[in-house]
């Protein structure tokens, strides 16, 4: 029941965070956009178009989210998790190209020696205050959900809005900079190191997205955790082909453990269901299949698996 909480408020999260990150995305496109029309800018011109991408990127997170958390059904046994990889995957697509264009821009403009066009309208700064408040706001609650639940959609788009969040505060320190101490190269500056930061992030994003696709087994610390549960669990003489795989936040283990084959039907699947809830509890976003093996002493020397760590008690 505990797993199944845990579980719930999970989705939950996710879900605020997705509702958090069009909301916010929808207020910045709708308060630059009266900022343009007020002070004539350019600058904050392209930046309502980039907040309106934000808001198209993170209505299709949200609607993944959504579907990732549908439960299993007749053409999809293993559930809707890897929609996760999927949408991180074209998330971190859309990152990188944003990025390796921001960058380009400011390379540009340092050979180019193009001023940075910075204004500091009063209606302008307003909007840009707002903008990175609201952003903070919402990359810190992405993170912390992320953190959480392990979502790679929630993560992905926190990294989207950060590289929004400092090139909006590298805009203000740049305005400061160039007004009173002469500095323009700053914004530039400002610029290329956002631009590294979304690549870096992106490329980050992307493998962790395409190794699940792949079916990539889980870290080497959740299949530790796994092995020790299984090693200490009473009536579990030994155990073998331990198999994991990744799927967006979600885990799956297989597992064949040995037991006396002298018990009865109804020990030996209690040992496997106490196993089970074990695992489940160190690993609440996890799918468990465990069999049940009778136990040959004279071939049970080589199929315990490698890992022979002490690890943490939860994933």
């Amino acid at each position: 029941m505990e797993i199944m909480l845990e579980q719930a408020e999970h989705r939950s999260l996710n879900k605020k965070a997705g509702i958090a990150s069009v909301g916010v995305a929808g207020i910045l496109v709708l308060a630059k956009l009266w900022a343009f029309a007020a002070t004539g800018s350019l600058a904050i011109a392209a930046s309502a178009a980039d907040s309106a991408l934000d808001l198209l990127v993170s209505a299709t997170a949200f609607m993944a989210i959504l579907y990732a958390a549908r439960p299993p059904d007749a053409d999809h046994a293993f559930g809707h998790s890897s929609a996760e990889d999927l949408a991180a995957l074209a998330q971190a697509v859309a990152i990188a190209v944003a990025g390796i264009a921001i960058g380009l821009a400011a390379v540009n403009r340092v050979t180019s020696g193009a001023a940075t066009g910075l204004r500091a309208e009063g209606a302008g700064l307003v909007v840009m205050g707002l903008s990175v408040v609201l952003t903070l706001a919402l990359v810190l609650f992405q993170r912390r959900v992320a953190r959480r639940t392990g979502n790679r959609i929630v993560a992905a788009d926190s990294l989207h809005y950060l590289g929004d969040l400092i090139p909006n505060l590298g805009a203000i320190v740049s305005l400061i900079a160039a007004r009173y101490f002469g500095l323009v190269i700053v914004d530039t500056l400002v610029a290329i190191l956002a631009a590294a930061l979304m690549i870096v992030g992106a490329l980050r994003i992307g493998k962790q997205a395409i190794d699940s696709l792949m079916d990539r087994k889980a870290p080497d610390s959740v299949e530790e955790i796994i092995v020790g549960l299984t090693r200490e669990h009473p009536g579990v003489r030994d155990f073998h082909d331990l198999k994991t795989r990744m799927a967006g936040s979600q885990v799956f283990i297989v597992l064949h453990i040995e037991l006396d084959g002298d018990q009865t039907l109804r020990e030996a699947h209690d040992v496997g269901a106490n196993l089970r809830r074990r695992i489940l509890a160190a690993c609440p976003n996890a799918d468990v299949t465990i069999h049940k093996d009778v136990w040959e002493p004279d071939s049970a020397s080589s199929r315990t698996p490698r890992s022979q760590k002490s690890a943490s008690p939860h994933c």
